[in-house]
């Protein structure tokens, strides 16, 4: 069993006590973090393998983006691409070598896009939907069995956000976006492990702003997921969110998404 882990972490250096605690509770193999926000130079090396966590991959940058992943068994970088065509950090795949050999795990932050959902006013929209378009036509090209981690920041189902009619114009749920992202879906046959393992409508939330008292309202959307290709889908056993670090002290917005596979 390989059990492999993503999480939006927001600021790695910031919350990388919380890190420890999650890895020493659920033990993945493999934990990829987005938005890390720091250069590899001052990634929180120490801490990782103290934790046992001895091989690391950081495409970071400084005070923004960055993503990384690490692991108890050996990977290998296998690619960095800049899916955004402006040098930001936003991807980094592995191989594994060990259980899972040959299996890639691409590691992304796909682009927030900013407030407005119109590529004319609000250049950061229009980037966020070329990074979705670069990516469906790698996607088209891939054979070898891959996992698709992250941050995508959108929440594609109508039962993914706590009000489909109230965010149809608030980026991350509306149409363009969810169509640019069923086109990357296609594009390889993608299954989403999500809603495999805990199936639509279920509540599946993965973020809750900081704005909002999350518990009280529970304002949350599934932004963060785990695609695979569908030989790796079918050897996932299970799936989980793990909502208790949103109730950790000053804490991400994001939660973990873990899940164990047959490999």
């Amino acid at each position: 069993m390989v059990k492999i882990a993503s999480w939006n972490i927001n600021s790695v250096r910031l919350r990388i006590d919380q890190v420890a605690r999650f890895l020493t509770e659920e033990a993945p193999d493999v934990l990829c973090l987005q938005e890390i926000k720091t250069q590899e130079a001052t990634f929180p090396h120490e801490a990782f393998e103290a934790l046992g966590y001895t091989h690391r991959v950081v495409h970071g940058q400084k005070g923004y983006h960055g993503v990384a992943t690490v692991s108890r068994i050996p990977i290998k970088e296998a690619s960095r691409r800049d899916w955004q065509d402006n040098g930001e950090a936003r991807h980094v795949g592995v191989e594994l070598l060990g259980p899972g050999q040959g299996l890639l795990v691409e590691n992304v932050y796909i682009p927030a896009g900013g407030d407005i959902p119109d590529r004319a006013l609000n250049p950061k929209f229009g980037q966020k939907l070329d990074f979705l378009e670069r990516m469906a036509r790698w996607a088209d090209d891939l054979k070898q069995p891959t996992l698709l981690v992250g941050d995508f920041n959108i929440a594609p189902l109508e039962c993914d956000v706590y009000n489909h009619k109230a965010l149809l114009k608030v980026v991350s749920h509306t149409p363009i976006e969810i169509e640019a992202l069923g086109r990357l879906a296609d594009a390889h046959g993608w299954v989403d492990l999500g809603r495999k393992h805990i199936p639509a409508p279920e509540r599946n939330y993965s973020w809750w702003s900081y704005r909002s008292y999350w518990r009280e309202k529970d304002q949350g959307r599934r932004l963060d997921h785990m695609w695979a290709s569908p030989e790796v889908a079918a050897a996932s056993q299970t799936h989980s969110f793990v909502e208790a670090t949103r109730r950790w002290d000053q804490p991400s917005d994001h939660v973990p998404l873990v899940t164990e596979f047959t490999l």
